[in-house]
């Protein structure tokens, strides 16, 4: 029976069902159904029941420079890469390739998937193995770097390629992919390593695997007494979300605790298809997180960056890591300086959700491991090069890019349209030697609480620092002078003349006196 509503003197109504319009899984399109993406024209008669299956989106990825030449507006930069003989695997599957501006050769989803002649330049600092994988290998696939985890590559290919792949020195190779045999080697290695109690699945992408050997491998692991937790890496969700099916959520749901990190780099990747998968995945029990690559030319800007965080936890998935680009063959054009990724920190932090704020890393050439970008590990960093310290001590260096081309912010939408934040001016005064505090705009109208009485903190000189003294035209009103508490005495103080400090000659507060950390109080 229907919930009705009663109103004094009137019939009773049916309530009307409430619909959740703001959950990013329930959007409709304009016809009133599920809303979708754009299809690139080359396809717009295949019927929708084969376009949502994930078997053709694979077997139908395009990967010619004639056939992206039917698609997109090539550069000659493009075709350059394109007709590469030596070039790292290029593969894309209808949906994503759909996404793309064809004519707009900076189209941050084109950028990370169609090859340039760029990424066959060298760089300094270049590596084919640049974390050392190879190195910490104990069994062919699996690595074992750090004490309690280790990562478990099942497979060498992937529904499209990102083209600053860590991997590419294997990944997309099919003479290389790993089989049963193999599998079966790295879980017999976890099996005699008791100390190893999360595993994380990767690749290539697992989720590209037949769905029995998919599941073979997860089921192997949770045979297994001592993991406790297998995590899943993958972009299929990104570039395949037909992937996600019932029949997927279904079998990872018999093996919990199951945990996945996507990889997402900027809001135009997040589709109504892709919420949809998502959803299906956080329903069938399993957290998300996002680890993001800083980019250049596709993701160098906080702005974009705070839009990508806010929809993916608009999304339930928590922003987990921003990665520094690695020293990878073919991703030199790539790389940003470190000092771009703590701006885009600086951005976040404090400026938007706690649970929104991912963790800055470089990922430490020589096989160091992922070191937060944080003064405990950052040690030193120069015009060209930074210098780390891992969790064991050991010290490892980045070469900082030769050249870098700024974000182009006058063009940037996200940059044109940023978030208003009244009374945040950031730290330029401070760095540029214009002041010596931050004080929020309109700081002396603004009342606490919605009342005419101001808020302690209102004084402009309780911004002052205590010994440095007003600056003329800038200070607001001089400090007060700082008495002594009742019954005490500053031995060796004189009383200073009567009338305003100058500069520099306020007084520390005399012994005895209650000092801001006393009163709990920001100076």
């Amino acid at each position: 029976m229907d919930a009705r509503v009663t109103t004094a003197g009137h019939e009773t109504r049916p309530e009307e069902p409430f619909v959740n319009r703001r959950d990013p899984a329930l959007a409709l399109g304009p016809d009133g159904r599920p809303a979708v993406s754009r299809r690139a024209p080359r396809w717009a008669d295949v019927p929708d029941a084969t376009w949502n299956d994930w078997r053709w989106q694979l077997s139908n990825r395009v990967n010619t420079l004639d056939e992206l030449a039917g698609i997109l507006e090539l550069t000659d930069d493009e075709r350059e890469g394109l007709s590469a003989p030596d070039k790292f695997r290029v593969d894309v599957t209808p949906y994503f390739v759909s996404l793309i501006d064809p004519r707009d050769p900076d189209d941050p989803i084109r950028r990370q998937i169609i090859p340039t002649g760029r990424e066959l330049r060298s760089f300094t600092g270049m590596m084919e193995d640049s974390l050392a994988e190879d190195r910490h290998s104990p069994v062919p696939g699996l690595v074992h770097r750090y004490p309690d985890r280790v990562l478990m590559l099942v497979t060498t290919q992937c529904a499209s390629y990102c083209r600053y792949c860590t991997r590419s020195r294997i990944v997309g190779d099919p003479t290389q992919n790993f089989n049963r045999r193999e599998h079966e080697a790295q879980l017999d290695y976890i099996r005699r390593t008791p100390q190893v109690r999360d595993v994380l699945i990767s690749g290539g992408d697992g989720l590209t695997l037949a769905p029995k050997l998919l599941e073979s491998v997860i089921r192997g692991l949770r045979e297994i007494p001592h993991v406790e937790i297998i995590r899943i890496g993958s972009r299929v969700p990104v570039f395949l979300p037909q992937r996600v099916d019932d029949e997927l959520c279904e079998m990872l749901g018999r093996y919990h605790p199951i945990w996945m990190n996507l990889h997402f780099n900027h809001p135009n990747e997040i589709t109504p298809e892709v919420s949809r998968a998502c959803d299906r995945l956080t329903r069938a029990g399993i957290p998300l997180g996002n680890q993001s690559v800083l980019l250049a030319g596709i993701n160098d800007c906080v702005h974009i960056q705070r839009a990508l965080v806010h929809r993916l936890v608009e999304n339930r998935i928590r922003p987990y890591y921003i990665y520094q680009c690695d020293l990878v063959e073919g991703a030199g054009h790539f790389r940003t300086p470190v000092g771009k990724g703590i701006e885009i920190m600086e951005g976040l932090r404090g400026h938007t959700s706690g649970y929104a704020v991912p963790t800055y890393i470089v990922d430490a050439p020589g096989g160091g491991g992922k070191i937060p970008v944080m003064p405990n590990y950052l040690i030193s960093y120069s015009d060209h090069k930074v210098v780390l310290r891992n969790y064991e001590g050991y010290i490892t260096t980045y070469e900082e890019p030769t050249t870098y081309t700024p974000h182009d912010s006058a063009h940037c939408r996200y940059c044109q349209a940023k978030r208003p934040e009244p009374g945040q001016t950031g730290l330029t005064g401070l760095l540029d030697g214009e002041r010596m505090w931050i004080e929020p705009a309109d700081f002396e109208q603004i009342h606490a609480r919605g009342t005419e009485t101001p808020h302690r903190l209102q004084d402009p000189a309780k911004w002052v620092p205590l010994g440095v003294g007003p600056i003329e035209g800038r200070a607001g009103r001089p400090l007060p002078r700082l008495a002594a508490p009742e019954g005490a005495r500053a031995v060796g103080e004189v009383a200073p003349p009567a009338g305003e400090y100058g500069p520099g000659e306020e007084p520390r507060p005399p012994e005895g006196a209650p000092t801001a950390t006393a009163n709990h109080e920001l100076l």
